[in-house]
């Protein structure tokens, strides 16, 4: 599992997350774990599997850390 911060959420239901690489990666609510969407917060520490989408680098099972 990779670990990153949370860089931006949206009122529809997605967002971003910045790796430690510095690579942001799209994540979509459905693919939270653990806690609500709506519990997450610019700037909360996350861990995630990176994926790929039909759009770019992509993160999946999303966890607060």
């Amino acid at each position: 599992m990779s670990e990153g911060t949370i860089k931006r959420l949206t009122d529809k239901g997605f967002g971003f997350i910045s790796n430690e690489s510095g690579t942001d990666l799209f994540f979509h609510m459905s693919s939270v774990e653990g806690v609500r969407f709506e519990d997450l917060r610019e700037g909360d520490k996350v861990s995630f599997n990176e994926g790929r989408g039909p759009k770019g680098p992509r993160a999946e099972n999303v966890r607060p850390i």
